[in-house]
């Protein structure tokens, strides 16, 4: 195989935590560049023009070889809007694991407080529910997108500010992931902090990477 998978971790997380994703999916024969980024320092669109000369090298050593984007929570944000400005060529299939789309709640509730501000800093505050600012940076979906939600809460606090009834992950509702476009959404029974560790997340996002489909 001759695809290339770049992978983006969550916001106020490194790469390392993506490492055993990087891992399994090398296994699986796809050259892997795990891209790191200062999460909690700057916007999206400014960590979008931080990202792409690590983008545009993978994507120059790829060569004929498709190029995949995966990413964790916030991570799909930016693959959005990467995407939206600087669409590669021979871009693959898209993997989103527990990306809040429509924003999250537990944004919502915190965004003022000051801890929240100085701990997850400009781009925490764009992970709102209201979107309507964010429309112009994130465009259209216009490529092939699985999306990939958890259920399980272990925060019964972040849990009751999503609403006690509402499916979601101990940060993001399963509602919140759904975008307009994707081909594919699944849920399964994981927690957002340790999504990308999960096994049944690695098998369902190589089964996208490799067949456009989730395994039911």
């Amino acid at each position: 195989m001759n695809d290339t998978v770049l992978l983006f971790h969550g916001i106020a997380r490194t790469k390392k935590s993506m490492e055993k994703l990087a891992s399994f999916l090398s296994g699986h024969g796809y050259r892997v560049v795990n891209v790191g980024y200062p999460s909690t320092r700057f916007s999206i669109s400014d960590l979008v023009d931080i990202i792409r000369p690590e983008i545009d090298d993978a994507v120059k050593k790829a060569g004929d070889g498709r190029v995949h984007f995966v990413g964790y929570s916030m991570g799909g944000l930016v693959i959005r809007a990467f995407l939206k400005s600087y669409r590669p060529a021979k871009l693959g299939r898209v993997v989103m694991v527990g990306t809040p789309n429509n924003g999250s709640q537990i944004a919502d509730f915190l965004k003022s407080w000051p801890l929240y501000r100085k701990v997850y800093g400009p781009a925490g505050q764009q992970l709102i529910t209201d979107q309507t600012a964010m429309t112009e940076l994130f465009g259209t979906v216009d490529y092939e997108l699985g999306i990939i939600a958890g259920n399980r809460t272990i925060d019964p606090v972040s849990s009751l500010i999503i609403g006690l009834r509402v499916p979601n992950d101990g940060k993001v509702s399963v509602e919140s992931t759904r975008l307009d476009g994707a081909a594919a959404h699944i849920v399964i029974p994981a927690n957002h902090t340790f999504l990308p560790v999960n096994r049944t997340m690695w098998s369902q996002a190589l089964s996208f990477l490799k067949d456009g489909r989730f395994t039911s």
